[in-house]
């Protein structure tokens, strides 16, 4: 590998040999623009570097978006499932191919990404209506990570600058997506509710804290009310739109929930209703995918009616508004307070870690804390302290 330096009009360049095909044709990098021959030697220098480490990428005009539309968006679309595809074609077309999508690939900056962070933070909102929350740019960033991580790998940059970059950090005190019930709203919620045809869903996603999508995709199949028992194995997802039933994501979302004989029952008064709305439908009618919960006709409901139906239930109940999903940060948090063991919680709600429930729901933990001190203490201590 050579290099030379040389003056070009009133500046410095240098040029460096690349590579020889068989016919000993050369491919040459070349540079020029600089305003000094020391720094023209530097950039040659940095370019020599990178040819003998194995990291040189050769120049090229492709775009960040064109990269991402193009290649790593079709790369990647059979290897993850279809309703991550679309979250991720969405990210790339709403937060970054409008903003730094016509920065070329290979100068793609870790201050580049940390300006688009605080813009999409500031100003993020498709609808003009202020930015992002800190989650959602970093799940942007997450994104940017993955696609350049492979942009590296293919040989199109030499360094992923999303690994230098600072997302924005997240805290529990500066979470204000969880919302929760304290246990007697709770029960007032389901007091209110008792005669509404979805009750026995509130109170299973209340008993459980089973996501939206598994209690959409729970199937008769899948439950035995004699053992109170139920498993996870099928969900309900949307993909622009359009339902689809799908499975859980990861080997401990597929997992089997023990029911409290309250819900049980319900569950049972539920079956025995459903069928009667069957009966009087008519078997040719209606649409039987064995669903626990669907539309009047049988067919899937979908996610974004059930949460518009909870928004309305809640709304009549005249409590504080709370997100479907924070039906699922109830039971945690209540389970965590009422000293149930965080394994079992753990377990329950389907989370890859104990040590990710536990972070998730730190504010649960601090009253655990004192009532382990005084229990330890009281056993080696004696009842006397």
């Amino acid at each position: 590998m050579r290099g030379s330096v040389f003056k070009r009009s009133k500046s410095w360049a240098f040029a460096v040999e690349v590579s020889r095909d068989e016919n000993g044709t050369r491919t040459r990098h070349q540079k020029a623009g600089f305003k000094t021959k020391k720094d023209a030697q530097a950039a040659m220098h940095e370019v020599l570097h990178r040819l003998g480490s194995g990291e040189y990428v050769a120049p090229a005009n492709l775009t960040l978006a064109s990269y991402l539309r193009n290649q790593w968006l079709p790369a990647i679309r059979a290897s993850v499932r279809p309703s991550t595809f679309e979250s991720y074609r969405m990210t790339v077309e709403k937060h970054i191919a409008l903003t730094i999508g016509g920065t070329k690939l290979q100068a793609v900056t870790p201050a580049k990404l940390n300006a688009l962070y605080a813009d999409l933070l500031a100003k993020g909102r498709s609808d003009g209506k202020g930015g992002l929350s800190p989650k959602s740019v970093r799940n942007c960033h997450v994104i940017i990570r993955k696609a350049l991580g492979d942009a590296v790998r293919w040989s199109l940059i030499a360094r992923n600058p999303a690994a230098f970059a600072e997302p924005p950090k997240l805290t529990q005190a500066g979470d204000r997506t969880m919302m929760t019930w304290t246990p007697q709203q709770a029960r007032s919620f389901l007091q209110a509710l008792s005669d509404d045809r979805l009750y026995a869903a509130w109170l299973l996603a209340l008993s459980t804290g089973m996501r939206r999508g598994e209690i959409l995709g729970l199937r008769w199949s899948d439950t035995d009310l004699e053992t109170g028992k139920l498993a996870i194995r099928q969900t309900l997802i949307t993909v622009n739109y359009e339902i689809q039933f799908s499975t859980p994501k990861t080997s401990r979302g597929r997992r089997s929930i023990a029911l409290d004989k309250t819900t049980a029952n319900v569950l049972r008064a539920h079956r025995k209703a459903q069928l009667e709305e069957r009966m009087a439908i008519g078997a040719t009618r209606y649409i039987d995918n064995d669903l626990v919960f669907c539309r009047l006709d049988g067919s899937p409901m979908h996610p974004d009616l059930f949460s518009q139906t909870f928004d309305r239930a809640v709304a009549k109940s005249g409590l504080p508004r709370i997100r479907l999903h924070d039906l699922r940060h109830t039971y945690a948090t209540i389970s965590l307070e009422a000293g149930v063991h965080p394994k079992v919680v753990s377990e329950r709600l389907g989370h890859a870690t104990v040590a990710f429930t536990l972070d998730r729901y730190s504010h649960a933990v601090p009253g655990m804390q004192e009532d382990a001190a005084e229990k330890v203490a009281a056993l080696i201590l004696g009842s006397d302290g």
